[in-house]
């Protein structure tokens, strides 16, 4: 699986760079200079893969957020893990597989705004809730009954690196790693002190990335 994702991340790497090669600069007269302040917002979907104490992981995310004149982001994100953890519980007779939530602030300065490509450093700041779930879902007899003493809540923090492709003034797209740091957890069974890893993916963000153009600027 790591060398499945390595290989696509690379392609998606390889395509953003040889768009850079052929871009040519825009022909435009700048009649002032002036800076306008940039406004914009959006819609993410994120979808990574990674690692919980060296167990694979998967996660997805969906994040909206404000971006402030194509430097900085600042808005809410939402994940959903479950990491195939396999421990066997010897109280219910069986292996379980790990799953939860979390979500908080997100915050994410950008680098070389005004190019195709950007460079990108994103943090989360929030908390969420793991549990322990039976994984043979293929039993007949499968009937899972959770309540709030089968998970555990717990801090986290969680920086990265992004590059950002600009498609267009409406659709951007991503691709970074990120590594999750968690306060501990209490669970049975307790085989797991925390939730920590790391991930990578890729994204997609639809919106509008700047909602004033510059009148000041006329084509050739």
């Amino acid at each position: 699986m790591k060398q499945l994702l390595f290989s696509f991340l690379t392609l998606f790497f390889g395509a953003i760079f040889s768009t850079m090669a052929q871009q040519t600069n825009d022909d435009y007269v700048e009649f002032n200079d002036r800076n306008n302040v940039v406004h914009g917002v959006y819609l993410g979907l994120n979808m990574r893969v990674g690692e919980v104490e060296n167990k694979d992981a998967y996660m997805a995310a969906l994040k909206i957020a404000y971006v402030a004149n194509q430097q900085f982001e600042v808005g809410f994100e939402g994940n959903f893990i479950y990491s195939e953890q396999d421990v066997y519980n010897s109280s219910l007779s069986r292996h379980e597989d790990l799953v939860g939530a979390y979500g908080g602030l997100h915050l994410e300065p950008i680098l070389f705004s005004k190019s195709r490509v950007n460079l990108s450093f994103p943090l989360l700041i929030g908390a969420g809730g793991v549990g322990y779930i039976g994984n043979n879902f293929h039993d007949e007899d499968f009937d899972e009954e959770l309540d709030e003493d089968d998970f555990d809540g717990f801090i986290v923090a969680e920086p990265g690196v992004n590059l950002l492709f600009n498609v267009s003034r409406y659709l951007q797209l991503e691709a970074g790693v990120k590594y999750r740091f968690t306060s501990k957890i209490d669970l049975v069974p307790g085989s797991l002190e925390r939730v920590n890893g790391f991930s990578a993916g890729i994204g997609i963000k639809v919106g509008i990335f700047n909602m004033g153009r510059n009148r000041y600027k006329k084509n050739i």
